[in-house]
């Protein structure tokens, strides 16, 4: 596993964004997270040892724009160089998520066709019509390796319609994590995991809110039980 920051820095893009973990982070040490820059590193995939080796290893999953959104809109002058270097390590495998999904076209790469085999792209949906609006378009977009994130999960969600597309390889779900977070209730947890099951698909129960109703009552949980309670549900598929 590996990190790649070609850029840091996003702007609130709609209702799942209240509580962005990388703007309270920027906040605490006095970072305005909406100026967008781009890193030092931007070439960091294609750096070497003095061996001439790789310093990503290959065969590596590269988690990519943790700090920020591939498609945000300050990064267009970058993505397309940033595609050229996904291009040029077939040997890794990137995964980014995306709020921006109706972005996806631009800066896209002549060569894409029916997509880079070694890229897998998350379309991130916190309520029904966030899913309503991307969720159609994304079945859409010529990928090879989709995945569908809800999370921060902020109501009950019906991928149904989805769900049957072959590209879809991969539902996480999780609550919100924030002393004021939303309530995230485990049956909403619970019907999402039913919905891939009778879809033939992998499911993950990625972590708890910091509030969380479960069988009625509410509980509020530390954010180092976050994690580990979604674990101890055993419910993954």
């Amino acid at each position: 596993m590996a990190f790649w920051t070609p850029w840091r820095g996003c702007h609130r893009q709609s209702e799942g964004c209240r509580y962005c973990y990388i703007h309270k982070g920027d906040a605490r040490r006095g970072v305005d997270t909406d100026k967008i820059v781009r890193s030092e590193r931007f070439n960091a995939p294609l750096e070497k040892k003095a061996n001439g080796e790789w310093k990503m290893k290959s065969g590596q999953i590269v988690y990519v724009c943790f700090a920020s959104d591939f498609f945000v809109e300050d990064a267009d002058p970058w993505r397309a160089e940033a595609w050229q270097i996904i291009r040029q390590r077939p040997d890794l495998h990137f995964l980014f998520l995306t709020k921006r999904i109706e972005r996806f076209s631009i800066g896209l790469p002549d060569d894409w066709g029916a997509g880079y085999p070694n890229v897998t792209i998350g379309c991130t949906v916190e309520n029904q019509r966030r899913a309503d609006e991307r969720l159609t378009l994304f079945a859409s977009l010529p990928i090879v390796h989709k995945s569908i994130i809800c999370q921060p999960m902020l109501e009950a969600i019906d991928l149904e319609k989805w769900l049957d597309d072959e590209s879809i390889e991969l539902v996480v779900a999780g609550g919100e994590s924030d002393r004021c977070a939303r309530p995230l209730d485990y049956a909403w947890i619970l019907d999402l995991r039913a919905q891939c099951e009778r879809h033939h698909k992998h499911f993950e129960f990625r972590q708890c809110g910091t509030h969380f109703i479960k069988d009625g009552r509410l509980y509020t949980l530390p954010v180092k039980e976050l994690t580990r309670q979604a674990r101890k549900a055993a419910i993954n598929l």
